[in-house]
């Protein structure tokens, strides 16, 4: 089984799952890049996983339904092209032999979830959609500060191999902000540099793994003194014991970095 990230428009990967014949999509934005994919590689597509309805992660669906007939799976609540089989924490998938199970992870969007395959190739493997970032998180555009807490410390509570699907290169960008939090994190810095050598050469900074993102990503880290005291130092209205608080600083903070 193979796992690749295809790019699409200017920062997107579109993952994709293949055993030399059968193949899933997660969140095809643009239907190009998998089609093209597809017909080279020989495969078909059996199904295609969503975990948000905004338009880049869903823009494809119809016309690769229509083009291979694949299953689509997605969100229970929220606006994904018809026809979509429902899905909420609790529920699991089986596909192409590997069983995923759903998490709940709102705050994005209202509705978002992830699928987490807890054996693929001897780690797990996690498709988080725009939930987590490699050093960052998604923005909020429709739930509250609490709720992308309680969904990012869901996921950071996953085992430390998991392998983290995000569907963005935010990375760079990412790992500058958390540097401005957290300078003095010997692993963060490391893992910029290796994360700079990657884009130098034009290759993927993903997927990262939960390990390293509870080691490096400000979001996940809002307990650690060093990332609590950067929050009120700017934001002091920020309370350092209250890590919801941290959290949401560190944000808006994000929202306004350059």
């Amino acid at each position: 089984m193979r796992l690749i990230a295809l790019p699409a428009f200017q920062d997107n990967y579109l993952w994709l799952l293949h055993d030399g014949q059968r193949a899933l999509v997660v969140d095809p934005g643009d239907a190009g890049p998998v089609q093209a994919f597809l017909a080279d590689q020989g495969l078909q597509l059996e199904a295609i996983l969503v975990t948000h309805h905004h338009p880049d992660h869903v823009g494809g669906v119809d016309a690769l339904r229509d083009a291979t007939g694949a299953r689509v799976w997605g969100p229970a609540r929220e606006r994904i092209p018809e026809p979509v089989t429902r899905l909420s924490e609790g529920d699991a998938i089986e596909v192409l032999g590997l069983r995923f199970e759903v998490l709940d992870v709102p705050g994005h969007t209202a509705g978002h979830i992830a699928y987490y395959c807890p054996d693929f190739e001897g780690a797990p493997l996690l498709f988080c959609g725009d939930t987590l970032f490699s050093g960052g998180c998604g923005r909020l555009f429709e739930g509250t500060p609490a709720q992308m807490f309680d969904s990012l410390a869901k996921l950071a509570a996953l085992p430390g191999a998991t392998r983290v699907c995000c569907t963005h290169e935010y990375t760079l960008s990412n790992l500058k902000f958390a540097t401005a939090v957290e300078p003095g994190n010997s692993q963060l810095n490391h893992y910029r540099q290796q994360c700079e050598q990657k884009r130098s050469h034009g290759e993927p900074t993903l997927p990262s793994t939960i390990a390293v993102e509870n080691g490096i990503n400000p979001f996940l880290r809002t307990r650690q003194p060093a990332v609590a005291q950067a929050a009120h130092g700017h934001d002091p209205a920020a309370d350092p014991a209250d890590p919801v608080a941290v959290f949401a600083a560190l944000r808006q903070w994000k929202n306004e970095f350059r």
